[in-house]
């Protein structure tokens, strides 16, 4: 008998569920979406969504492949390389989110339908932008009725824009912690007081949450003629949300790595030929996907990218992760993803029996691990031991270039300047020793006019 894999995170939504069968991504489309769903395709606003590259697209299968008999359509929706996630995203990639969302609840209006939830979590990155991925989302717009998705859109955009600009740029950490966004009356508590006369921030946010913690106890009647929202008030509230996500701004500087290219000890010859080393390593591999941890501005990610492979440039910082969105953005970059991570602490499994949101080690194996001017990092500032940074990777990856910094190079002198040096197993002997554990090391080559070295390792199977 084929089992059908539920997918964790889809089990709430009563129109239907994602399942993995026979190695296919699928969704069931249960008959309680009938109507909505018939309308998402007839009216035309499936065709426009996708032709603006708003909407993922799908295919409908036979219905031999449902996961039950309560089915109405089983459809088979393009597959998205990786999945990210709020948490891991700089602010200009939540901003983007957002305007995508309020894009499609617009367009949506004009084909008579509307979006019934507003999650963060319904958008991807895709070729370079974000893409809506929630088909389901969409019902039939009923004439005064309130929209059901505003209060979910302000916690899962508009308050933690605001709170990232005002307040302290990590605070999308937060979304780690409240899976349905951020509430409003905490995101109301932490902004300043001068919040309050922004007239977006006070209605949208501060006002919001005193309005929800009023009716919080309170059973609410509509009655006929009462608490109703014509199609103009509607788009009057869409726009007012658009003009204030708009107005969120964040200046990407004052972090320790954010101009780290400017700061390094590498020289022209030697980071050319890093690039070289990196370039021949990734023809022979030859990786469909690829992971850069700790990418910086994704200088030495675009070695893969570049080649049209799948490309995740992963680093702690938000301002290098900032940067390096912008000038993916500009240059129209379409198989790279900035993200921000801490290696450690990745992003953990969460929300219901830890499983609605897969943890970082869950979405791999990748092809390809990028570890460059890292390791120095993981073994000395977080003091994390070489054997347990090889058995992390092995975990992740199935092929790994890897760079050894040793203690004579000038980078990590600056780490053990305020330090005792209690890394006696911190040399390139030990490196080589515990790694050869996990890995198959096929080629190492020392990067010119420099002390560091690059290795090429394939992972053992164990």
């Amino acid at each position: 008998m084929i089992q059908n894999n539920k997918q964790p995170g889809s089990f709430r939504d009563p129109s239907g569920f994602l399942y993995f069968r026979e190695g296919s991504l699928l969704r069931q489309v249960n008959p309680y979406y009938k109507e909505n769903y018939d309308l998402l395709i007839n009216s035309g606003l499936y065709e426009k969504l996708i032709a603006q590259d708003l909407l993922i697209p799908h295919e409908e299968v036979d219905k031999q492949y449902a996961c039950s008999d309560q089915a109405y359509k089983i459809i088979k929706p393009q597959r998205i390389p990786f999945i990210s996630y709020p948490y891991e995203w700089c602010f200009s990639q939540l901003k983007d989110a957002a305007l995508t969302t309020l894009k499609i609840q617009k367009i949506a209006l004009d084909f008579g339908m509307s979006l019934k939830d507003c999650s963060a979590y319904n958008i991807q990155f895709l070729n370079g932008h974000p893409v809506f991925i929630d088909t389901l989302s969409f019902e039939k717009y009923k004439e005064g009725e309130p929209w059901v998705a505003y209060r979910q859109f302000c916690q899962h955009f508009l308050a933690p824009l605001a709170l990232m600009q005002y307040n302290d740029i990590r605070l999308n950490q937060l979304f780690r912690i409240y899976i349905d966004g951020i509430p409003l009356d905490l995101a109301s508590s932490l902004l300043p007081v001068r919040t309050n006369f922004s007239f977006a921030l006070l209605s949208h946010i501060h006002i919001h949450a005193k309005s929800q913690k009023h009716y919080a106890d309170k059973t609410v009647q509509v009655k006929s003629g009462q608490r109703k929202i014509n199609k103009m008030a509607f788009l009057g509230l869409i726009d007012s949300l658009q003009s204030a996500v708009k107005k969120r701004s964040w200046k990407a500087a004052g972090t320790e790595w954010g101009d780290y290219y400017q700061d390094t000890n590498y020289t022209t010859t030697a980071q050319q030929h890093k690039k070289e080393i990196i370039n021949s390593f990734i023809e022979k591999s030859k990786p469909q996907n690829v992971w850069d941890l700790g990418a910086n501005n994704g200088f030495f990610s675009r070695a893969a990218s570049d080649r049209v492979i799948h490309t995740i440039a992963f680093d702690i910082d938000p301002v290098a992760v900032e940067l390096d969105y912008h000038d993916s953005k500009q240059k129209k970059e379409s198989h790279l993803i900035p993200l921000l991570l801490d290696l450690t602490n990745p992003s953990p499994g969460i929300g219901w029996k830890n499983e609605e949101r897969m943890s970082f080690i869950e979405r791999g194996p990748v092809d390809m691990v990028m570890a460059l001017a890292l390791i120095h990092h993981l073994a000395i500032s977080n003091n994390v031991p070489l054997a347990n940074i090889a058995g992390f990777f092995h975990k992740i990856c199935k092929t790994l270039i890897i760079e050894f910094v040793p203690k004579n190079d000038s980078q990590v002198l600056r780490l053990l300047t305020t330090r005792e040096d209690i890394f006696t197993h911190y040399t390139q002997k030990d490196f080589e020793k515990d790694f050869a554990e996990y890995f198959d090391i096929l080629d190492s080559r020392p990067i010119k006019e420099s002390e560091r070295t690059l290795y090429f390792m394939q992972r053992k199977a164990l």
